[in-house]
């Protein structure tokens, strides 16, 4: 009885372990179209706001809202106090803070390195490091899009099958 126990556990256990990566996948896949429209946002605010960095950054944390929205406006508020920080530290600082998201570290490199890039340069240079930015955002959704059914399915029977084998070795 024990032993059946133990055996239908390993079995759930390494089944839920597939789809908590595929759920994984797809949160990466979500956020990154959120991150997307933010920087569309943040180039529309930027290009035809007119406004400062600052402004710019809390008009477009406001309207895309959710963790990433909360990084832009929580930037900005720091941006106004005006302590002498830099902004690419106040950037790195709050994208630091969201670690927890289902990022990759590519993907965090590449946030991180849009705020070393934006602020001190003319509006030109600026919408070009944002379309830039976009486009290798469009090309990672590009390739989640294109594999995400065959790789949630390959993780979720990845797990199963990887639960009973476990399963088979014990018993």
């Amino acid at each position: 009885m024990i032993r059946a126990a133990g055996a239908i556990l390993i079995c759930l256990g390494a089944a839920g372990l597939g789809w908590e990566m595929a759920f994984l996948w797809r949160e990466r896949l979500n956020l990154l179209v959120a991150l997307r429209q933010l920087i569309y946002y943040l180039k529309g605010e930027i290009l035809y706001g007119h406004g400062t960095l600052a402004e710019a950054l809390l008009q477009s944390g406001r309207k895309a809202g959710g963790p990433l929205g909360g990084m832009f406006e929580r930037a900005a508020e720091r941006m106004e106090l005006r302590d002498g920080t830099p902004f690419p530290q106040i950037w790195r600082s709050e994208a630091d803070k969201l670690v927890s998201l289902p990022l990759l570290s590519g993907d965090w490199e590449r946030l991180k390195a849009l705020g070393d890039s934006l602020g001190y340069l003319d509006l030109a240079m600026q919408e070009r490091t944002l379309l830039l930015y976009l486009e290798q955002l469009d090309e990672s959704i590009s390739y989640l899009k294109e594999h995400k059914r065959e790789k949630c399915r390959l993780y979720v029977s990845l797990g199963i099958m990887g639960g009973l084998f476990l399963t088979i070795t014990f018993l």
